[in-house]
């Protein structure tokens, strides 16, 4: 079951701001013919249109084109440049013409839509309806699962390191040599290298403080359970 969003307010009560959103939109064909003829245009004039009903601006635009539905969420440059400014920028709306636009495939579409909500984001469609609540116990369950699954294979690899450092141990007496981070856990120094990118809108950088704490808050921590302290953060950004 759909849920209808509540209409955005055009002022927020304690700032008087106008409410902001970016829109997403992708394209499957290269061309744009047939089926997809002119979607790109289709897609910004119904967010658009959305967006005035409800008075909200849209101060960015993330195009995905000639990008299938089945292709991961995470393999799209279009969504990771939309990852980047609502990082960046501070706002927390997006705006898509309907839920296919982040994929066909009803999984690769809730793992877009938990990624966003991961980060505080609300996802609207040009009907108003709001993907990031749902009372479809599917889609609830399918969003634990993939949260859980995640958490298992941070846990797992945790695991499987510290069983391979205490063999090393047992063997030779200590391990053989510390390991990067970029062996240890790839999806971290991914995440920290995203994050270090030069803003789209301001060509500002996080400070090596900043990232270490929005990979705290995307839920990785040293193994104290504290953010990365900046050294660390610049040995998984540097080159």
């Amino acid at each position: 079951m759909k849920t209808k969003a509540k209409p955005l307010k055009g002022k927020t009560q304690r700032t008087g701001e106008t409410s902001k959103a970016v829109a997403y939109i992708r394209t499957s064909s290269a061309a744009n013919v047939g089926a997809d003829r002119d979607s790109d245009r289709r897609q910004r004039e119904a967010i658009h249109e959305y967006a005035r009903r409800t008075g909200v601006e849209i101060v960015g635009e993330h195009y995905d084109a000639a990008v299938s539905g089945a292709d991961p969420i995470e393999t799209r440059p279009g969504f990771s440049t939309l990852l980047d400014e609502i990082e960046s920028s501070g706002v927390r709306t997006v705006i898509v013409e309907d839920a296919s636009r982040f994929a066909r495939d009803l999984i690769t579409q809730e793992l877009g839509i938990l990624a966003l909500i991961g980060r505080g984001v609300t996802v609207l469609t040009a009907t108003g309806d709001d993907l990031t609540n749902t009372s479809d116990p599917f889609k609830v369950a399918m969003r634990q699962i993939a949260g859980s699954f995640s958490q298992l294979e941070k846990s797992r690899l945790v695991s499987k390191l510290a069983a391979a450092r205490s063999r090393q141990r047992a063997l030779r007496g200590k391990c053989e040599g510390r390991k990067s981070h970029a062996e240890m856990n790839p999806a971290l120094v991914a995440e920290a290298k995203r994050l270090r990118r030069r803003s789209p809108r301001t060509g500002k950088q996080r400070s090596l403080q900043e990232i270490g704490q929005k990979l705290a808050e995307l839920g990785f921590t040293n193994a104290n359970g504290r953010p990365y302290a900046a050294a660390s953060v610049r040995s998984m950004v540097q080159p």
